[in-house]
């Protein structure tokens, strides 16, 4: 028997509440955890940011063990995937994009990473700044598809946008350097 109100619905109540992300509530499905980026999208501030921070740490501890061709399919496969288990907790939450989702940050940052690999700490620090600046603000066209897009698939398409953005700034100040 569930006793914890953030993740017991009314069976009476039409619409259930929006539920609060909590290390509990990550550790009643599997899915959970790997929406909630190994819990790092739990953080009260800046849950996107976190993500992102354990998505570059991720990958400079993996990136030794991985080929390029192996991060590739992992960053394919975790798109796909992304689409159908984001979409499965943020039904659980109640809300369409829950900011403690942080799987599409994960993948769209390792994107960025493995395509500007090799990179120096410095190099990585900016493409993680560029990057945040675009999933934060969300310029045009990220904030359509952040609009319109709906699912796991809206919570995952609007950060790939915004690691192309991304990478198209660090191609055109490479370009002038």
């Amino acid at each position: 028997m569930q006793t914890d109100p953030s993740i017991a619905d009314d069976p009476l109540d039409p619409a259930p509440k929006p539920r609060r992300a909590s290390a509990r509530f990550m550790l009643t499905h599997p899915l959970h955890i790997l929406s909630l980026g190994f819990g790092s999208g739990l953080s009260p501030i800046a849950p996107g940011t976190v993500g992102t921070l354990f998505a570059w740490v991720s990958f400079v501890a993996l990136t030794q063990y991985l080929t390029v061709a192996e991060w590739g399919a992992l960053i394919v496969i975790g798109f796909a995937a992304g689409c159908w288990f984001c979409g499965f907790t943020a039904t659980k939450m109640g809300v369409a994009d829950p900011s403690p989702v942080v799987w599409d940050e994960i993948i769209a940052f390792w994107l960025v990473l493995l395509l500007v690999t090799p990179a120096t700490f410095v190099g990585q620090l900016w493409a993680f700044i560029v990057f945040r600046f675009f999933d934060m603000v969300k310029p045009p066209p990220i904030r359509h598809f952040d609009r319109h897009l709906k699912g796991g698939f809206g919570i995952m398409f609007d950060d790939i946008v915004a690691a192309f953005f991304t990478l198209l700034v660090i191609a055109l100040w490479r370009m002038t350097v």
